[in-house]
């Protein structure tokens, strides 16, 4: 099994990818040789704004741009995500629906977890995540991470509350056993 840590901000002095690596470190020592863990940072793929011509769901894997080519070998080889997503102006980030509206079939049948952060912990940007990743067949699990850039965060470094660790670690054995129960979906895909 593979799973992706995406990184999903691709604003230049963003915290996201601490986070990203925060959340590959603890999942590389979970001590689990059945899982991969990846760690993917969206802006080193620098997709275009909705550049396909050709709709996602009916374009069967055959994009124009490298880009969208690039990024959709690379979603295409992964089995379910931990997504990093910032909340920008209580909602999720630009880039990163993006990134997820470019595609179709290489989600389905994909899980997904959320680590999120913001003011608020990111907790409205993981609300709207899960109603928009249903709608390209993609199951969330209920566990999740909100890190509060107030009470999270010291002087712009990660410095998760201890809590966070065990939060992690639920939300992991949660991704890891439902991307299990949903592999023979993806296989008819």
């Amino acid at each position: 099994m593979k799973l992706g840590i995406i990184v999903g901000s691709t604003r230049p002095g963003r915290i996201g990818s601490q986070v990203g690596q925060w959340v590959y470190d603890e999942a590389t020592r979970r001590g689990d040789d059945s899982v991969q863990f990846e760690l993917v940072e969206l802006a080193s793929y620098e997709l275009p704004l909705l550049s396909e011509p050709t709709v996602p769901g009916a374009a069967h894997r055959q994009y124009e741009t490298p880009q969208t080519i690039r990024w959709g070998q690379k979603v295409d080889e992964l089995d379910g995500f931990v997504w990093v997503t910032p909340e920008y102006n209580h909602g999720v980030p630009a880039a990163m629906k993006n990134a997820l509206d470019v595609l179709y079939p290489e989600w389905n049948h994909k899980t997904v977890a959320f680590v999120s952060y913001g003011a608020d912990g990111g907790v409205r940007a993981v609300e709207q995540w899960r109603a928009i990743v249903a709608n390209v067949m993609m199951y969330d699990v209920r566990g999740q991470v909100a890190l509060s850039t107030f009470a999270d965060f010291e002087d712009g470094r990660l410095a998760a509350q201890d809590r966070r660790e065990g939060e992690l670690k639920t939300m992991l054995d949660q991704l890891v056993a439902l991307t299990n129960a949903t592999s023979s979906l993806r296989r008819q895909n």
